[in-house]
C-alpha cells in the first residue's frame, strides 16, 4: 500500500510540474489570466490602485466585488490573494501555479487515503490523466482551484455534511458551478439540514464583510454580468453560427468583447437564442432535480444517484449555457471521480469520455485556438470545437439516463417535507466508506 501511494504522489508532481511548463510553451498563452488579470486584480486590492488595470499608483483602494461590480463571486479573490504569499520568490504566475497544486494536493492525498481502496486509486488515476490531457488551462484558471474543493465536498458529503457543505460553498462563492454538486447533496444525502447550515454559514461569512465595506449594490453582480452575456464561441449553442462566421454566411462572425474579455459569436437570431439559453438551462437543472427528489423519495441510494445526478447537472451547467470556456470542462472531473470512486464498475464510460473531452479541449486550446480568433474562423478548428461539443451533450444525455434509471426500493417515506429535509436516517456504512 505504501508502495502505491508513493507512486501515486509521484505520478502527482510529474503531472503538475508537465502542466505547468506546458503553460508556458504553449501557444495562445495558456496561462495569461494569470497574469493579465489575476496578478493585476489581486495587486490593485492589496496595494490599492487608480486604474484597476495598471496598479501604478498606490493613491486608492479598488476592488472588484467590493468597490465596483466583478464577473466573479468576491472568494474568487483568496486564491488569487494567497498566490501572493509565494510570488515574492517565484513571481505570481508559477505562484498561482503552485497555489492550485497545493489544493490539488491535498483532496487527492485524502482522495487516496491508505490506497487499499481500488476505486479511489482509480479515481486519482483518472484524475491526473485529466489535468494531464485538459493541460494548462486547468491550472491557470480560477476554475482549477475550485475542483480540489468540489471533491472533497463531494467525499464528505454523507458523513461531514456540514463541512462538506462549508467546503462547496466556499467554491461556489469562488466560481457558481460547485451549485449544482451542492443540490444533487441536497438531493442525495439524508442530513439535508447540515448542508443547509453550511451554505447559510459560508454565505453570510462572505456577504455581511462585502456589506460592511461599502460594497452591497455588487454583492452579487457577477450573476446579472453573466446572464448578459452573449454567446461565447466556444459554448455548444454557439456551434452553428460558428460554421456559418466559417463559411462566411453574412451577418455571421466572430468578434471580441472588451467588457467580459472573451470571443463571443453572433449570426441570424442570436438575441433570441441569447434570451432564452439561461431559462432553458435552469429549467433543465430543476427537472433533472426533480427526477433524482422522486428518485430518492421511492428509495434510491446514495450510491446509485449522488453521482450520475451530480454529472447530469454539471453537464446541463455547460451544454446548455451561452458561455462556453475551456476551463469548464474541469468541471466534469468532481463528479466522475466521486463516481468512479463510489462505483467504478459503472463509471468506466463516463471516465473515458470525460478523458476524451479533455484531451479535444486541449487540442482546441491553446493549439488551434489561433484559427478560432479570426472573424472567419478556420473549418478544421470550428470541427474540433464541436466534436468537443457534442460530446459534452452527449455525456450530459448519458448522466440524465442514468437518473432516470436509477434503481428504487420499497421504503417508509417522511411524513412531510419537513420530516424529508431534516431527515436524519444515514447511508448504509457499506456505502459511506466505498
Amino acid at each position: 500500500m505504501v508502495r502505491r501511494v508513493v507512486i501515486l504522489l509521484l505520478a502527482f508532481v510529474a503531472v503538475h510540474v508537465t502542466v505547468g511548463i506546458l503553460g508556458f510553451q504553449q501557444p495562445n498563452e495558456p496561462m495569461g489570466d494569470v497574469y493579465l488579470v489575476y496578478e493585476p486584480w489581486s495587486r490593485c486590492a492589496l496595494f490599492g490602485s487608480v486604474d484597476i488595470t495598471s496598479c501604478t499608483r498606490s493613491v486608492a483602494w479598488e476592488w472588484p466585488g467590493i468597490t465596483e461590480k466583478w464577473i466573479y463571486p468576491q472568494l474568487a479573490f483568496l486564491p488569487m490573494t494567497f498566490a501572493w504569499l509565494f510570488a515574492w520568490a517565484i513571481s505570481y504566475t508559477p505562484a498561482w501555479a503552485l497555489t492550485v497544486s497545493l489544493a490539488n494536493l491535498i483532496a487527492f492525498v485524502v482522495l487516496v487515503g491508505s490506497a487499499r481502496s481500488r476505486g479511489r486509486v482509480i479515481a486519482a488515476a483518472f484524475w491526473l490523466a485529466a489535468i494531464l490531457l485538459i493541460g494548462p488551462v486547468g491550472i491557470y484558471r480560477i476554475d482549477g482551484i475550485t475542483v480540489p474543493f468540489a471533491i472533497l465536498g463531494g467525499i464528505w458529503l454523507v458523513r461531514r455534511p456540514f463541512v462538506a457543505s462549508a467546503l462547496l460553498s466556499i467554491a461556489v462563492w469562488m466560481k457558481v458551478w460547485p451549485a449544482a454538486i451542492l443540490a444533487a447533496g441536497f438531493v442525495a444525502i439524508r442530513r439535508r439540514l447540515a448542508l443547509v447550515w453550511g451554505a447559510v454559514a459560508v454565505s453570510l461569512a462572505t456577504i455581511i464583510p462585502v456589506v460592511a465595506l461599502g460594497g452591497a449594490p455588487y454583492v452579487f453582480g457577477f450573476v446579472g454580468d453573466q446572464t448578459s452575456r452573449g454567446i461565447q464561441m466556444e459554448a455548444p449553442v454557439g456551434g452553428l453560427y460558428m460554421f456559418l462566421a466559417s463559411f462566411y454566411v453574412p451577418g455571421s462572425e466572430v468578434y471580441y468583447d472588451g467588457t467580459v474579455l472573451t470571443f463571443q459569436v453572433t449570426g441570424p437570431g442570436a438575441d433570441v437564442v441569447i434570451a432564452a439559453m439561461t431559462p432553458i438551462m435552469l429549467l433543465v437543472m430543476l427537472a433533472v432535480l426533480v427526477v433524482g427528489a422522486r428518485k430518492m423519495w421511492r428509495g434510491a441510494t446514495f450510491l446509485s444517484l449522488f453521482p450520475p445526478l451530480s454529472l447530469a447537472l454539471v453537464t446541463a451547467f455547460i451544454a446548455l449555457n451561452k458561455v462556453g470556456s475551456p476551463q469548464y470542462y474541469v468541471w466534469l472531473f468532481p463528479p466522475v471521480v466521486l463516481g468512479l470512486m463510489l462505483d467504478r464498475r459503472r463509471w468506466y464510460g463516463f471516465a473515458a469520455l470525460t478523458l476524451a473531452i479533455a484531451g479535444v479541449t486541449q487540442w482546441v486550446y491553446p493549439l488551434v485556438y489561433d484559427g478560432l480568433m479570426a472573424t472567419h474562423p478556420a473549418p478544421f478548428p470550428v470541427f474540433l470545437l464541436e466534436i468537443r461539443n457534442l460530446l459534452g451533450v452527449v455525456l450530459m444525455v448519458w448522466a440524465i439516463v442514468r437518473v432516470f434509471r436509477a434503481p428504487t426500493e420499497r421504503v417508509a417515506r417522511p411524513k412531510d417535507l419537513r420530516e424529508w429535509v431534516i431527515g436524519r436516517r444515514s447511508v448504509p456504512a457499506r456505502v459511506a466508506a466505498k
